[in-house]
């Protein structure tokens, strides 16, 4: 077994840096940025923009327009999988776990699931058959009388037959996101949506998953804390490698290692609360030593930094925050505060005004500081 590479605080933070295409050479397609990214996440929660509008502007800047995406979208270019904007060709990659969902040592919550959606085959037939004849539908317009045993749950989605059926059925391949009708997902057949690229056998996919994932974030834990909606872990791709000050080992990309000796070239970004960077909050403290709160799931008098502070990258630091707000019927862009976590010096102020007057733009929004 090869010894672990040695990586300094600094080494690790660039990696991470430019393999979310957060250096100075940004890109500037859209599509070759969600492919190399490998998701941007759907989050509704629009304070400032759609999170997904702000992960491709902070790396593709005044090229990018949330029309672009639009567009994409609904030409099927990029499709929407599991609250994740993927490029379509990508799902080949995730079409084996679909026919065989649930899948060997599946959660508890799935299994349970699949057991349902046996017991109610008149429902999920009459879904199907509905969607085959009429298009694509948002869920309260599929009625669930068919339904034998109605869903139950611990939370707000008992009784949601017809909705947590769709959620099922993405699972399994047979539906998928056409598209959305505000924020509210629009259905339709999946073999109208994906394309119809050859299978990647099961192995083989969840291995190069987790090479692009890699590849994505630089360097990752071999095991960290699991999500739901996508894993932050990347298994024993790519090399061992020890970071100075932090406990454990990671896995870092090879190409990644290789580029890790030559010049760094970084700039200024604001980033989305849910970007990649920053998504995984034991790493941002362990690599950035980062103090961050996000402040929408907590009452406004513990809101530390607002409702849904923007991280500030410099260079390979993460250096403060920006508390704003789109205030549409206004067309302003109001920012209430600057959260600087080291003094900052005139340079990077007027960076950071600067990236502040880009993303008013791409809003169509006026700049109130």
């Amino acid at each position: 077994m090869a010894a672990p590479q040695q990586l300094s605080r600094q080494d690790a933070r660039r990696i991470a840096v430019r393999a979310q295409l957060l250096d100075a050479s940004r890109p500037v397609d859209l599509l070759d940025t969600i492919r190399r990214l490998t998701l941007v996440q759907y989050e509704p929660t629009a304070s400032v923009a759609p999170s997904a509008d702000l992960v491709l502007w902070s790396r593709l800047g005044r090229l990018y327009r949330p029309e672009d995406l639009q567009r994409a979208l609904a030409s099927h270019v990029v499709v929407e999988l599991r609250s994740m904007m993927r490029a379509a060709h990508d799902v080949a990659l995730y079409r084996a776990e679909m026919r065989a969902w649930p899948g060997e040592n599946a959660p508890g919550f799935w299994v349970n699931a699949s057991r349902w959606v046996e017991a109610n085959p008149a429902l999920r037939a009459d879904i199907l058959q509905r969607l085959k004849r009429g298009g694509p539908m948002i869920s309260r317009d599929l009625p669930d009388e068919k339904c034998a045993v109605p869903w139950k749950s611990s939370g707000w989605n008992t009784g949601r037959n017809a909705a947590m059926m769709l959620e099922f059925l993405e699972l399994s391949g047979d539906v998928a996101v056409a598209g959305r009708l505000g924020r509210e997902r629009r259905w339709d057949l999946a073999e109208r949506v994906y394309p119809d690229d050859p299978v990647v056998p099961l192995q083989d996919a969840a291995r190069e998953r987790r090479v692009r994932r890699l590849r994505s974030l630089g360097l990752a834990r071999l095991r960290t804390t699991q999500t739901q909606l996508e894993p932050m872990d990347v298994g024993d791709v790519g090399e061992p490698a020890v970071i100075e000050g932090v406990r454990g080992t990671w896995r870092v990309d090879p190409a990644a290692l290789a580029a890790v000796r030559s010049e760094f070239a970084g700039r200024t970004a604001i980033l989305s609360p849910f970007d990649r960077l920053v998504f995984d909050r034991k790493r941002l403290v362990e690599l950035f030593e980062f103090d961050y709160q996000l402040g929408i799931y907590k009452p406004e008098a513990q809101r530390r930094f607002g409702f849904y502070a923007l991280p500030v990258l410099h260079g390979d630091r993460l250096v403060g925050k920006v508390d704003a707000t789109s205030d549409v019927p206004a067309s302003v862009l109001r920012v209430h505060r600057l959260y600087e976590d080291e003094p900052w010096d005139a340079e990077l102020k007027d960076a950071v005004h600067t990236e502040l007057e880009s993303l008013a733009m791409m809003l169509r929004l006026r700049l109130v500081v």
